[in-house]
């Protein structure tokens, strides 16, 4: 599949975070990343100095950098892509200097950021080096928020001296002598400019449909993915031998759905932990007779097994509670760390046992 490519950044007073992005990704990055468009946020002095500097008919550096590297020649970048950050009244946004601004800010980049990956056929590679340092953390954020797999988050390392240097925007194909600040000649042959790559946590795939309203502020998108997050709650479904935890579903083979229901039962129940040699395999059995029934061959295969080793075995016991927790772990990510089949206390006295509330758990 081939997705409509966007670089998005945010600028401040800085544009040549724009061409330096763009000489990482289309001319240093193997293979090249050459976006079909570019999207910035900014503040009205930002906007302008981005229109000026960028994309001045005569001598715009974007221009520049499209006739010394053609790859990026159909790169769209118009003045009507440079999105400033405005007020309730419409006026433009001249800085980030209060809480009131801040909160602008914030709704501007989420607002975009969220236009952007609901469309499936888009792929974003988000720049967070320039700008404020409130506006990189909000992009960072939001991206966190809404990102798909496809989505990458990075900032462009440019070397000394030439970082911040306000006549170097990107190291052009034929090299040419600058001056630092202090006078000191330097030739752009020797700038090195690379991209570092940022992880970061997807949320996209557990977010409640409440975080995805395009119509809320960044605040209260991030009140409601908090909100989900902390909702732990799990519901079994004898029926077909699945978990809900939250709102994703795990599948568990029989032996390993009635183990959990076993554990879920005890912690329903308010009783403790358990290791393998306090464990009651008559309690198991309950169980697994509910998910299998008691003429099923593994039904009797078991309960010989505890028969001839005169309870349950620490083998059992362990492997079975490996198994649950691998298959939460796949399923789940990061959000299956309150599900799990936790230990409790320190060897080798250590029990086991859900660590949910009783009222978090449902049986069905």
């Amino acid at each position: 599949m081939t997705r409509h490519r966007i670089l998005l950044a945010v600028t401040g007073l800085s544009p040549q975070i724009v061409t330096e992005t763009l000489y990482a990704l289309c001319v240093t990055q193997n293979p090249p990343w050459v976006p079909d468009e570019i999207r910035l946020i900014t503040s009205k002095e930002g906007a302008e100095r981005a229109r000026l500097d960028l994309l001045d008919p005569v001598k715009g550096q974007f221009h520049a950098f499209c006739q010394d590297y053609p790859q990026a020649g159909g790169i769209d970048f118009r003045p009507e892509n440079i999105h400033t950050m405005t007020r309730a009244d419409d006026t433009a946004l001249d800085d980030i200097r209060t809480p009131e601004d801040n909160a602008l800010a914030a709704d501007a980049i989420h607002a975009l950021v969220q236009k952007l990956t609901a469309d499936p056929a888009t792929e974003l590679h988000v720049s967070i080096a320039g700008g404020r340092k409130t506006m990189g953390f909000y992009l960072g954020y939001c991206l966190s928020l809404y990102a798909r797999a496809q989505d990458k988050l990075s900032h462009v390392l440019v070397s000394a001296p030439f970082e911040g240097l306000a006549d170097f925007y990107f190291p052009p194909r034929e090299g040419v002598l600058l001056h630092t600040r202090d006078g000191r000649p330097i030739h752009t042959d020797d700038a090195k400019v690379m991209l570092a790559e940022i992880p970061f946590v997807h949320l996209r795939q557990i977010l409640p449909a409440t975080a995805l309203n395009p119509a809320q502020r960044f605040s209260d998108a991030v009140a409601a993915t908090q909100t989900h997050l902390d909702k732990t709650e799990v519901t079994l479904f004898v029926s077909n031998k699945t978990l809900r935890c939250g709102t994703r579903t795990v599948h568990l083979q029989p032996q390993l759905f009635a183990f959990y229901l076993w554990m879920a039962e005890r912690a329903r129940a308010g009783k403790p932990p358990i290791r393998h040699t306090d464990a009651d395999p008559a309690e198991f059995l309950l169980n697994y007779e509910r998910v299998v029934g008691k003429d099923a061959v593994d039904y009797e295969a078991t309960a010989d097994l505890f028969a001839r080793e005169q309870g349950v075995s620490k083998e059992f016991f362990e492997q079975k509670r490996a198994k649950i927790n691998k298959a939460l772990n796949a399923e789940l990510a990061l959000s299956a760390r309150v599900y799990l089949i936790a230990p409790f206390g320190e060897r080798p006295l250590t029990r086991y046992g859900l660590k949910l509330a009783s009222d978090a758990i449902s049986i069905v």
